[in-house]
């Protein structure tokens, strides 16, 4: 994996952002449509043992600023993991989109080299090639799946075209 591969992984994971709003918002919908609170979906789960809705919420947005630190240098911006609302988590999402909007190409020359340390390896590191790819992009992917079956596994009418979102298509030649 190289630095373009890198940084390619950083519009993966915006556009993962954008459909975690998407799916907010269609929450929040189900939930009137229904008659009852849609900040019920924050503290649902799907096992007793795992985060809840608005942790994985939490860990979605994380990962993105994070993994996106670690491979770039840049200073994330800082969240207080205190949202207890669907309208807060809309805006950490927005925050944290912002946020990597800043982050050009160019941020990510060097990034498959960078050592990357985290502070649960216990004085371990990884290049930041192999951080991105068996760490960072699997990471990310199992929050934003874990948010998308809590409200699936609760109502919410999401499929697979809510999770991949548009696609890039052309005609064939």
């Amino acid at each position: 994996m190289n630095d373009a591969s890198i940084h390619s992984t950083l519009g993966q994971m915006k556009k993962g952002l954008g459909h975690l709003a998407s799916f907010l918002a269609k929450a929040t919908a189900y939930a009137q449509a229904k008659g009852f609170d849609p900040n019920v979906f924050v503290g649902m789960r799907l096992a007793p043992d795992q985060f809840d809705f608005a942790r994985q919420c939490m860990m979605v947005c994380d990962n993105a600023k994070l993994a996106t630190a670690r491979l770039t240098g840049k200073t994330p911006p800082k969240h207080d993991d205190n949202e207890k609302t669907l309208a807060e988590l809309e805006a950490r999402i927005a925050s944290t989109l912002a946020w990597l909007d800043t982050i050009s190409r160019a941020d990510f020359d060097g990034a498959a080299e960078r050592v990357i340390t985290h502070p649960r390896w216990e004085g371990k590191c990884m290049s930041g090639a192999d951080y991105c790819v068996e760490y960072a992009v699997p990471n990310y992917y199992f929050h934003l799946t874990t948010a998308y079956a809590i409200l699936r596994h609760n109502g919410v009418d999401l499929g697979k075209r809510d999770y991949l979102g548009a696609l890039t298509m052309r005609d064939l030649a």
